[in-house]
């Protein structure tokens, strides 16, 4: 019998596997895309001939591709070089100088679009901006800043862009805010439905097709340098099938995907939501495409009367009574033709409903290990985990509460914030649980900032959450970032370990995720990411062996400045923004307060949350 030999071999790492059987390896040997072999240096390298081409890891720290279960890649690819993006900015004094200086580069009739990872609990300032700042940074250029499910504030230029006067109605579940004389002032406000936002947001200028694509790629390289490999993408409003999957279907016929994609179809039409699935399920079967692309099943959104938007800043939604009924038929119609599907779900009086309509139809037509899942369901009970487990189901978990933990514990309680998502319980009754963001528009795109959020039990302005009992240890919430969103795609055992036959997806890491104290997670990256054992991302030891660039187009485009989730700021530049206080003022009163400079001085520069929460001023500038 002929040996196979390795197309790549990858030699001295520290090698977490994630397999039981093999926790730890020095070598990685691949052949076409899966991995051959993981073990000891000397026994991978038995695999090597004249074209093998060997990897030194360099004692870093390797662990499988991050899987996002829940995540608008296609959505956010398609937009990503429009928007500048306020992920990890520690001060909104910054925030504002970013979007300013934006304002002054992006051409008419362009806007300047913050759209979602952000929360004003990461600001030094702890409050958000106001619609006098915006309009002073950019009084001509259109600008439109997203705050997660809640509001949108958008400034003068913005306002006439959209055409918004005083005689435009309030649409449903939406505000439009008025001054004294009934003019927009610019702050809208979903009440509850975030529909308002995403549709004023959709009246923006879009990119042609050849900057869409660009974009796209872009958006996937980012993704790569913080060690996403797979992504299930879950649909969105305003995305329609087949036409706004023309970029990724492109990139996927030139091989040029970086991240390997499993698509969900999410229905556009209130009331046609049956024919959308109806139409879908002739010309597509769940499972279609390739290992890069692949079609996933339907959802997140399956009919529009079962949305209950997570707005913590309104009381919850009751869904309509005619719910029930619109929700059977395209679950019948999607269990008749064997279709998976996920279905967004935040409180547990709409997750009851929903398994009534489940249960309903499963005694007529079993699911019968139909993968199925709720995404999100911060508030479900153990009654409903056991529920969902009775039909097979699954628990895709993002880390929305890192952003609005505060909002929720101000509505429901701190005792009631403890287990909201029950994550702990969730894997106590051994459902199938996958963890992603729910990126781009609430949450960051960072999957490591959602693995502080669950291993710390802190929102991302550092508030504690949960207690030892919601939190997680690092192994089992990577565990969960791999394997365990593996199961939402159908693609167990077939990705998410470093196992002989799985798919040869890995990445490199900045710092020990291991070992490093909690709050220097969410600052780790990916300084080598392969994806079917070829290296789409390199950086730091590895620069040598980064693949060649992709100039961003359009030139004006805030990725050139700001290519992604803002980098947390070194020690140079905290000293100098020490040096800048020395200098300036020494004891300063822009905010009320005096400014202790030895205070600031002794504060650890791997606690950001500390430096800029004991800063907290703005009479510094960048």
């Amino acid at each position: 019998m002929n040996k196979t030999f390795a197309t790549e071999i990858f030699i001295n790492g520290e090698i977490h596997t994630l397999d039981r059987e093999n926790p730890l390896a020095q070598a990685i040997a691949v052949y076409q895309g899966k991995f051959l072999f993981i073990g000891s240096n000397d026994e991978a390298m038995q695999f090597q001939n004249a074209e093998t081409k060997i990897i030194d890891l360099k004692n870093h720290v390797i662990i499988p591709g991050l899987n996002d279960s829940h995540l608008h890649l296609i959505r956010g690819g398609l937009n990503y070089n429009l928007e500048l993006r306020w992920e990890g900015v520690p001060s909104l004094s910054i925030a504002l100088d970013m979007l300013k200086a934006q304002a002054q580069v992006t051409p008419s009739p362009q806007w300047v679009r913050v759209v979602g990872g952000w929360s004003e609990f990461q600001f030094a300032e702890r409050r958000m901006p106001t619609l006098d700042e915006i309009n002073a940074v950019s009084p001509d250029t259109p600008v439109f800043v997203l705050h997660l499910y809640d509001s949108a504030l958008l400034n003068k230029a913005a306002l006439r862009a959209i055409g918004y006067t005083k005689e435009t109605p309030n649409p449903p579940g939406g505000e439009i805010q008025r001054d004294e004389h009934g003019n927009p002032t610019g702050l809208l406000i979903a009440k509850p439905n975030a529909m308002l936002l995403y549709s004023a947001l959709a009246k923006g200028p879009k990119l042609p097709l050849e900057y869409q694509v660009n974009s796209t790629r872009q958006f996937m390289r980012e993704l790569n340098r913080l060690g996403v490999t797979s992504a299930i993408d879950a649909g969105g409003g305003f995305q329609n099938y087949p036409e706004d999957y023309q970029v990724v279907d492109e990139l996927a016929k030139n091989n040029q995907l970086t991240i390997r994609i499993a698509y969900n179809l999410f229905t556009q039409r209130p009331k046609q939501e049956f024919e959308d699935f109806q139409q879908w399920t002739s010309m597509v079967s769940p499972g279609d495409g390739s290992d890069f692309y692949r079609h996933n099943g339907a959802g997140e959104m399956l009919v529009f009367s079962a949305a209950d938007f997570e707005d913590f800043l309104q009381p919850r939604p009751d869904l309509p009574e005619n719910m029930e009924a619109e929700l059977e038929k395209v679950i019948r119609h999607l269990v008749e033709h064997r279709w998976p599907f996920r279905l967004h779900a935040t409180y547990n009086e709409s997750i009851s409903r929903m398994l009534d309509v489940f249960e309903k139809v499963n005694k007529d037509i079993p699911f019968d290990g139909l993968h199925w899942f709720f995404d999100h369901a911060e508030t479900i009970s153990e009654k409903n985990i056991e529920r969902v487990k009775a039909l097979g189901g699954g628990l895709a978990i993002q880390h929305r509460m890192a952003f609005q933990g505060e909002y929720f514990a101000q509505r429901y309680g701190t005792k009631a914030l403890k287990q909201t998502p029950p994550v702990a319980k969730m894997l106590n009754a051994q459902v199938p649980v996958g963890l992603g963001t729910d990126a781009t528009r609430v949450a960051s795109y960072n999957p490591w900032t959602a693995l502080y959020w669950l291993v710390s039990g802190r929102t991302v302005g550092g508030m504690q959450m949960y207690d030892g009992d919601n939190r997680l240890d690092r192994d089992t919430a990577l565990m969960l970032w791999t394997m365990g969103s593996s199961w939402f795609s159908n693609e167990q055992g077939k990705k998410g370990q470093i196992k002989a036959g799985q798919l040869a997806d890995f990445i490199a890491l900045s710092a020990d995720y291991f070992r490093v104290p909690e709050n220097e997670i969410k600052a780790i990256e990916s300084l080598l990411t392969v994806v079917d054992g070829k290296i789409v991302y390199a950086n730091g030891d590895f620069s040598a062996l980064t693949p060649p660039s992709i100039p961003v187009l359009p030139d004006w485009s805030p990725v050139i400045k700001v290519p992604g989730h803002y980098s947390y700021l070194q020690q140079e530049t905290k000293t100098a923004v020490l040096n800048q206080l020395h200098q300036c003022c020494g004891a300063c009163h822009v905010h009320g307060h005096q400014h202790d400079i030895a205070r600031q001085s002794s504060i650890p520069i791997s606690d950001d949350n500390a430096f800029w929460g004991a800063l907290g001023c703005s009479c510094f500038a960048f």
